[in-house]
């Protein structure tokens, strides 16, 4: 699926340079560690683990959205019961993370990770806030379009998707190496559509994000063998 996921190494995305394999991968058998191993299931999901918004008992700064979205197969079959997490920065650009030092302001009412499981239909939803655009080093006046990260695991933990949703109408794509590091007809596909009918009256905007999993309409993921 080389016209779909970006390759491991993409000169212009200079952390590749060190990341990208330099020998051929290899295929590690999975023990029954591997295939039995723990899945999160409802039961050990939180009552707002979708809801990023309420995480510290008071609403964090930005632009409350919604997203929803469906997890689908190449045929178009819902996949249910999927663990969908995500993670992002504030609203000013910012990661809770120790080695995030960009001087922007930490919001005490945001942390930014979240996860939910798919219904019977293949249905997500995350409330949260629309995240901030951030500089990255990667070149000259280098900014990272406003994007959320989203891991989806299978059956078992080994069994893991991981791509990034990125907002329309972006004026930052055309810097981005990651965004391009993806075959330009499949770059579409991580973004976003803004859904005005799900769009919540004076509370909330919307954005539809559906993730298809392999097939010729599948989401660019980060790593092509986790796709096989």
């Amino acid at each position: 699926m080389t016209d779909v996921h970006p390759d491991y190494l993409y000169p212009a995305y200079v952390s590749t340079r060190a990341r990208a394999p330099g020998e051929k991968l290899l295929a590690l058998p999975e023990s029954l560690t591997e295939l039995t191993g723990p899945v999160l299931g409802a039961d050990r999901m939180g009552k707002d683990d979708d809801d990023l918004t309420r995480a510290h008992g008071a609403e964090p700064i930005g632009q409350r959205i919604v997203v929803e979205g469906r997890v689908l197969d190449s045929d178009g079959r819902a996949v249910p019961h999927t663990l969908v997490e995500i993670w992002q920065a504030n609203a000013a650009g910012r990661y809770r993370h120790v080695v995030d030092d960009w001087p922007a302001p930490l919001d005490p009412n945001f942390t930014g990770v979240g996860r939910t499981l798919t219904d019977a239909d293949g249905r997500y939803r995350f409330t949260t806030i629309k995240p901030g655009a951030y500089p990255w080093r990667n070149h000259h006046n280098a900014w990272r379009p406003a994007h959320i990260h989203f891991s989806l695991f299978g059956r078992a933990f080994t069994q893991r998707l991981v791509t990034q949703m990125y907002f329309p109408d972006d004026p930052l794509f055309a810097q981005d190496p990651i965004y391009n590091s993806v075959p330009e007809a499949a770059r579409t596909r991580m973004v976003s559509r803004f859904d005005l009918d799900r769009t919540e009256p004076e509370w909330a905007l919307a954005f539809t994000f559906d993730i298809v999993l392999r097939g010729r309409d599948a989401t660019p993921f980060e790593s092509e063998a986790d796709d096989e």
